[in-house]
């Protein structure tokens, strides 16, 4: 199995957000960018699978930011039978907690999806976990282009709100939530390997 990563969104190029929105300045509280934050989960994720010896391909290593269409050409390059996509994001727009998206209609996405919740749900027992049952899985599913356009399974997280204090201030913009974010995910990519 081959892991393709996707930070979503630009990061920071000499001090400059690449991306325009998707950002959370709290004054003298600090500030998220949500691409930096992405950026540094998939750091961490990807310092993970070098020491576990699981292949993985960083989709979008610029920090400018890339359009969806030439993420998806990228990552369709790679044989679909052998990788999975991961779209990492963090949330906004008032709410708490975290989401897992599929694309619609039931996929071998959806088997991924239920084991990064179940990882997420061992990791954050206390933090909401936003689902969707309704076609007997918790995934949430959307017409995200990353999801709908790339040949191999994709799923695409959203880990807590950036414009909730609570969570920005003791998970988003802390080392210690940082890492327990790049934890969760690399439980459930040793498990969806076991898939492949």
């Amino acid at each position: 199995m081959i892991v393709l990563l996707d930070n979503g969104h630009g990061g920071l190029i000499n001090g400059e957000y690449q991306t325009p929105g998707k950002r959370k300045d709290w004054g003298n509280k600090g500030i998220i960018y949500e691409g930096e934050f992405n950026r540094a989960i998939v750091s961490g994720i990807a310092q993970e699978l070098t020491r576990l010896k699981i292949p993985y391909v960083n989709i979008t290593p610029e920090y400018r930011d890339v359009t969806l269409e030439t993420r998806v050409n990228r990552a369709n390059k790679y044989p679909k039978n052998e990788c999975f996509y991961l779209s990492i994001h963090s949330n906004a727009g008032g709410g708490h907690g975290s989401e897992i998206f599929t694309s619609l209609g039931n996929t071998r996405s959806d088997a991924i999806a239920t084991i990064f919740g179940e990882e997420y749900q061992k990791e954050f027992p206390n933090r909401k976990l936003r689902t969707d049952f309704s076609d007997g899985d918790l995934d949430k599913e959307e017409k995200f282009y990353v999801l709908m356009k790339t040949q191999m399974p994709a799923i695409l997280t959203e880990s807590f709100f950036m414009d909730n204090f609570e969570e920005f201030s003791t998970l988003l913009n802390t080392r210690e939530g940082r890492n327990r974010i790049v934890d969760y995910h690399v439980k459930a990519i040793l498990r969806t390997n076991k898939l492949f």
